[in-house]
């Protein structure tokens, strides 16, 4: 898992609430078994049209967030269903920080099993990051999860909070295996002094 201390991107802004999994990657594009080539179905739904081609209106297509990293929503996002492909499909897409005034917590849990950061901040400072995305051509912002603040270019800076081992794992790319593998040699020691009747026959 990529570590993630500190991400600086072009916003995104998904202006809609109670964004579900299944609008994020619907049900039919479940079957697949990698992680990975999930980013092109990514809210499928909306952004293309009933004979496949992309929806102009979508703010997915429009050019200028083409290179976003940084997708800006509104409260519960992810709710639904909790299929981990959600996550997958917005990483596999390149989005690395998702804010927003609030998660459903299966998906929020996810996020942080995939190296990617949820931010939840009050909805004003969420109502403003809006206005200036809309307001400024290819607006950034720079995620400092150390510092635990979201800033841009003009000086503006909101705090969040994040639990603290959480944190440690994103900012050290450490997902459970990764977590499990720092006592390799424990659990490796532990097992050689098992009794010997624990030990497997062949």
């Amino acid at each position: 898992m990529q570590p993630l201390k500190q991400h600086k991107g072009i916003v995104c802004p998904l202006d809609r609430a109670n964004v579900d999994t299944d609008a994020i990657i619907p049900k039919q594009f479940l079957k697949r078994i990698e992680r990975t080539g999930f980013g092109r179905f990514l809210f499928h739904d909306w952004r293309f049209t009933g004979d496949g081609n992309p929806d102009p209106d979508f703010v997915l297509n429009r050019p200028e967030y083409k290179e976003s990293s940084v997708l800006l929503a509104r409260k519960n996002f992810g709710c639904g269903s909790s299929r981990e492909h959600a996550p997958w499909a917005l990483q596999d897409y390149g989005f690395r920080v998702i804010i927003a005034s609030s998660f459903a917590d299966i998906f929020y849990n996810n996020c942080f099993k995939n190296g990617m950061l949820p931010v939840s901040l009050p909805e004003e400072q969420v109502d403003r990051l809006f206005q200036n995305t809309l307001e400024t051509d290819g607006y950034t912002l720079t995620i400092d999860l150390e510092k635990q603040e979201v800033r841009d270019d003009a000086g503006l800076c909101f705090r969040f909070e994040i639990d603290p081992y959480r944190r440690f794992c994103l900012m050290n790319g450490l997902d459970d295996i990764g977590i499990t593998l720092q006592y390799e040699n424990q659990i490796a020691q532990y097992e050689n002094e098992l009794p010997s009747y624990y030990s497997v026959k062949s």
